[in-house]
């Protein structure tokens, strides 16, 4: 034998499907918990968390179920089914829907519905479009799971939202779409779509055979200076996809009006045509949802429940409104109108985006010398983002208000 004929291996690593960015926010939150544990008091205006916490009926089902020394075994894949009757239910109550309970997918947060319905409705290659300034996490699983994404520059003269007329040019410049994701209130600049241009939406891409996946977790955080307000269901409080298109993959969550970010529980309203595949894929990616949340979250659709948290939402209003007041005698300039959700997305002064050379600059030296979380633009905008940051006002009205002291004083040194 002549030669050395064993075969070259290449070295072990990631692979390239996951070398997507981090998420930004998670970062941060990092460095919040690592600045706590020294000892210093962060005020975090990063993340989209409510400070109300959860209802107190969904409180007290969970400390139920895990006083009652019962098993938390695995629990039918896409849900128990009084969860499923539950949220069917909702979608009376709030718009007049009537949904099967059998397309109701309770899935391990809003997160676990994009993975699996992404997975469900897209193949490698598929271009999937979204606004940009949006949620990065829709990007990140999408070009992990190998698709394009066609960012689409939705900016002030179209409130950030996306329209059919950039749509169309989308498809001219990158060829046909096979999805657009939508947020309606937007993450992060709160701006959403009326009736009518949710229904203009649907329609384009009935027409065009391009899947709607409609986020609407946010729905119920909305204002009423800038809402659409109505007679019809949905108006006021946001308006689901569904009553324009079956065909549109609509995701929700308990993380924001319930105020249960950490409870890891949402869903996704399924289409018929991709039912199977969701629960196939839900069986083998995350087997369940988590037992314990499910239980407690029934009690999430009382009468009581929505009253707590529609007076949480009334809190909402009173902060949104300090800081909207607050942030223009702070310099920040050209906002994005925050018709929903708990977010203002605006630039910080010049002159000191200039001196930290970009907004993650500026959100690093407050967070460091202010002790004030902020999450600056990069990670919803790629091209125009380093001159924005993201204000989440969660947190509460006293935490805000301290937090804009706090700005005030690191921006007159």
């Amino acid at each position: 034998m002549t030669g050395d004929i064993t075969p070259q291996r290449q070295p072990l690593g990631p692979s390239s499907r996951s070398q997507v960015p981090d998420f930004e926010v998670m970062t941060i939150l990092g460095e919040v918990s690592r600045l706590r544990d020294q000892g210093h008091d962060v005020i975090s205006l990063c993340a989209g968390e409510p400070g109300g916490g959860a209802p107190s009926g969904v409180n007290r089902a969970a400390a139920e179920v895990h006083g009652s020394g019962r098993a938390l075994n695995y629990t039918p894949v896409l849900g128990i089914p009084r969860l499923r009757e539950a949220i069917a239910g909702h979608y009376r109550r709030w718009y007049g829907l009537d949904v099967d309970p059998g397309q109701v997918a309770v899935t391990t947060g809003s997160s676990g519905a994009f993975m699996t319905g992404f997975l469900a409705a897209f193949n490698p290659g598929d271009r999937v479009a979204m606004a940009r300034p949006g949620y990065p996490a829709y990007r990140n699983i999408l070009q992990a799971l190998g698709c394009q994404v066609v960012e689409i520059d939705a900016g002030p003269q179209v409130r950030f939202q996306p329209t059919p007329a950039l749509l169309e040019e989308a498809e001219r410049v990158h060829g046909p779409l096979a999805g657009l994701v939508i947020a309606s209130p937007n993450n992060p600049t709160g701006t959403m779509v009326t009736r009518d241009e949710l229904e203009a939406l649907a329609r384009w891409c009935s027409e065009h055979g391009v899947r709607l996946v409609s986020d609407e977790i946010y729905h119920g955080i909305t204002y009423a200076d800038t809402a659409e307000a109505g007679d019809e269901p949905g108006d006021g409080r946001g308006v689901c996809a569904w009553e324009f298109s079956r065909e549109a993959m609509v995701v929700s969550s308990f993380s924001k009006y319930w105020g249960m970010p950490g409870w890891r529980i949402g869903w996704m309203l399924m289409p018929q045509d991709l039912a199977a595949a969701v629960s196939g894929l839900t069986g083998s990616v995350s087997l369940c949802p988590p037992a314990a949340a499910q239980h407690a979250a029934v009690e999430a659709f009382t009468d009581q429940a929505y009253a707590e948290c529609d007076a949480q939402v009334a809190e909402f209003a009173r902060t949104r409104q300090l800081v909207l007041e607050r942030a223009g005698a702070l310099g920040w300039t050209d906002a994005a109108p925050a018709d929903g959700a708990f977010y203002f997305y605006a630039q910080p002064p010049a002159v000191l985006l200039d001196q930290y050379g970009s907004s993650a600059g500026y959100c690093q030296a407050l967070l460091e010398q202010a002790h004030v979380a902020l999450t600056p633009g990069g990670d919803f905008d790629s091209r125009g983002g380093d001159r924005y940051a993201r204000i989440s006002f969660a947190a509460g009205y006293d935490a805000v208000a301290e937090a804009f002291e706090r700005i005030q004083r690191f921006q007159d040194r």
